[in-house]
């Protein structure tokens, strides 16, 4: 049986892509699971750039400051003053 992809059965918005996303990444059960689905989700370089995200928000909290940070994890300033302008606009950001 075929899915109907007409544009009245298509997912209509940017919003549905990503709540399919986030429910499909919700459903992992396991670390490894998880490891696997973005590595074939994710290129090589999208899969490391948002662990690298991630590490940016992990060391702003722990107070390195923003040179360090891209010393560290070979980033451009520019993109670790991005994480810190996303994680202070949200306090709760990827909490620990």
């Amino acid at each position: 049986m075929s899915t109907d992809y007409s544009s009245s059965n298509a997912p209509s918005s940017p919003d549905t892509y990503q709540a399919e996303l986030i429910d499909y990444l919700l459903a992992m059960d396991s670390p490894d699971a998880m490891h696997e689905t973005l590595n074939r989700l994710l290129t090589p370089a999208e899969y490391q750039e948002i662990s690298k995200r991630l590490q940016i928000f992990n060391l702003l909290r722990d107070g390195v400051p923003h040179r360090r940070i891209a010393e560290i994890l070979g980033v451009g300033i520019a993109t670790v003053s991005r994480g810190s302008r996303a994680l202070g606009t949200s306090p709760s950001t990827l909490e620990r």
